[in-house]
């Protein structure tokens, strides 16, 4: 009735996402009930059923009223499955709602990131609803390419698309689609960053957006960006995806932009890491922003330029911006170890970083993470398919703690213990010494020595920012040479995950020319009760 009030035009009956009332009282799982609402599947589906009516009649005519509803727990043959109770229930609920909106089982399985599933994966679950009723049909499943979904529809799967995930990367998509400019169309990598922002409490954000979350707290729009408020030159220092997204959006805005990247390959992390297991989507992220780059003709490109601090001086750009990324630390310091470890070098000690390079690894391995999200356990698995016996020490109660809030964690522990990945929770690594990893559990700090020939450590980054300290160590050189302002952006200033970079190197083409580009204030949202702010 409030949603009715408010001027909504659809109402939602929720039985999905293993959240709802509703989904519990249907599955045989949850609901262990001896009376009518028990039992028999009929019996199990008459509060959904009470729930569609009720809703029905307290709306009228004025709001249509949908059911989400899994119909599939993917939780085997004890709970419901497309081919029998979902199918079911659909079947007895057939006309009574305005629109079925279908999806799977629980977080893990309906939003999966692209490391476990492929794109439109729902449909070999969700194909049997249309016909079974003849309301209209919508479902998703990760969805970002035009073509995919075309298919869907043509094939009779679903009537309409449901996209909330590429519809955060591009909220555009459908006119971009509809105007045919499939080219432009920022997909979908599925990282669900964006899920962790919920998860965690924290502003939404994107790999692929940055303006998302942003749109009223800083007005930024996701298309439009305000035009140039100079004709000021900007020197890009760095192509990873905070250099990328800078160059992208400065140019956008107008200014004369130069990029350098000091390898051959451009998108900086994002090239590297995009080659490890369940990660190719990343390389989304570099791809748009080339692409966009190419088309614009006051941005210019530079492979293979690395720049010293005289080559910056002397180059004449008005603004400088440094987005030259950050390195592993080889040295054991991170969450745990606040000095290096004691290093006898005996074993092959390697970063991330040198493992991406192609140095070579010796097994047996072991590898400490004590960063918990997906670097170490990309790893693991590269290692582990090249067939090498490996072992993944972490902190935490499970690999890849941080996972959790991607809804990666239990299918990222089950993937590397079906691939004899050796997990070794609640544990540290405090020193390597006689061909042997000594381990030290978080609670006795019992030390526990462990044989091996490489180890790989996984803990914080430090950032790469070398020539940016010695411009600002020449601030008499800084006048001579013309250089208005000089920034740091992305890892370089604040080692973080990609989203955040992106976020970054927009903000910062956003913000230049701005009153006071460092510390801008946004609106912030007050609970007005009775005409009065909270």
């Amino acid at each position: 009735l409030r949603a009715r009030e408010i001027g909504f035009d659809l109402v939602y009956v929720y039985a999905a996402h293993g959240l709802s009332l509703a989904l519990d009282f249907l599955s045989s799982r949850t609901n262990q009930r001896c009376d009518e609402y028990g039992g028999s599947l009929e019996n199990r589906a008459r509060l959904l059923r009470e729930l569609i009516e009720e809703t029905k009649d307290a709306v009228g005519d004025s709001c249509a009223v949908a059911v989400r509803l899994a119909v599939d727990e993917v939780a085997g043959e004890r709970g419901i499955t497309s081919e029998r109770e979902g199918r079911e229930v659909v079947e007895m609920l057939a006309e009574l709602p305005d629109l079925w909106d279908v999806n799977v089982g629980g977080t893990e399985h309906d939003s999966p990131t692209a490391r476990f599933a492929e794109e439109g994966h729902h449909e070999s679950y969700v194909s049997f609803v249309k016909k079974v009723t003849t309301k209209p049909v919508v479902g998703v499943g990760w969805f970002t390419s035009p073509d995919t979904m075309v298919g869907q529809i043509r094939r009779g799967v679903l009537d309409l698309i449901g996209a909330a995930r590429p519809g955060i990367a591009d909220p555009f998509l459908p006119r971009k689609i509809e105007e045919g400019r499939q080219d432009d169309i920022r997909e979908c990598i599925a990282c669900n960053i964006c899920l962790a922002s919920e998860y965690i409490v924290a502003p939404l954000r994107c790999t692929q957006n940055p303006t998302v979350g942003e749109e009223w707290r800083r007005g930024w729009h996701p298309e439009h960006i305000p035009a140039r408020g100079s004709d000021s030159s900007v020197l890009v220092v760095g192509a990873g995806p905070a250099g990328l997204e800078a160059a992208r959006a400065l140019g956008q805005r107008g200014y004369k932009v130069t990029l350098a990247e000091a390898g051959r390959e451009l998108g900086g992390r994002v090239s590297r890491e995009c080659r490890l297991p369940g990660m190719a989507s990343y390389a989304r992220v570099r791809d748009w922003r080339v692409a966009q780059i190419s088309r614009m003709t006051n941005v210019e490109v530079f492979r293979e330029s690395r720049l010293t601090a005289d080559d910056v001086l002397a180059f004449g750009a008005d603004h400088v911006v440094f987005a030259t990324g950050a390195r592993w630390r080889a040295d054991g310091v991170g969450r745990s170890n606040f000095e290096p470890i004691a290093n006898d070098g005996s074993l092959i000690m390697l970063t991330p970083d040198d493992v991406l390079d192609g140095c070579a690894v010796e097994g047996p391995v072991v590898i400490f993470d004590d960063d918990g999200y997906y670097m170490a356990v990309a790893i693991a698995e590269r290692l582990r398919a090249e067939g090498h016996a490996v072992s993944l020490a972490c902190p935490e109660g499970r690999a890849a703690s941080w996972m959790g809030h991607t809804a990666e964690l239990r299918p990222m522990n089950r993937r590397l213990l079906e691939a004899g990945v050796n997990i070794l929770p609640n544990r540290t690594l405090v020193a390597i010494r006689n061909a042997s990893v000594d381990l030290a559990c978080i609670f006795t700090e019992a030390v526990e020595p462990m044989p091996a020939r490489t180890v790989v450590s996984v803990t914080m980054r430090r950032e790469e920012a070398g020539v940016y300290d010695c411009l600002r160590g020449d601030p008499d050189g800084l006048v001579a040479s013309g250089i208005q302002t000089i920034r740091l952006i992305g890892d370089c200033w604040a080692p973080g995950i990609i989203a955040e970079a992106v976020h970054s190197g927009h903000r910062y083409a956003r913000e230049l020319d701005a009153a006071d580009p460092g510390d801008l204030p946004y609106r912030v949202e007050h609970t007005v009760l009775d005409g009065h702010a909270a």
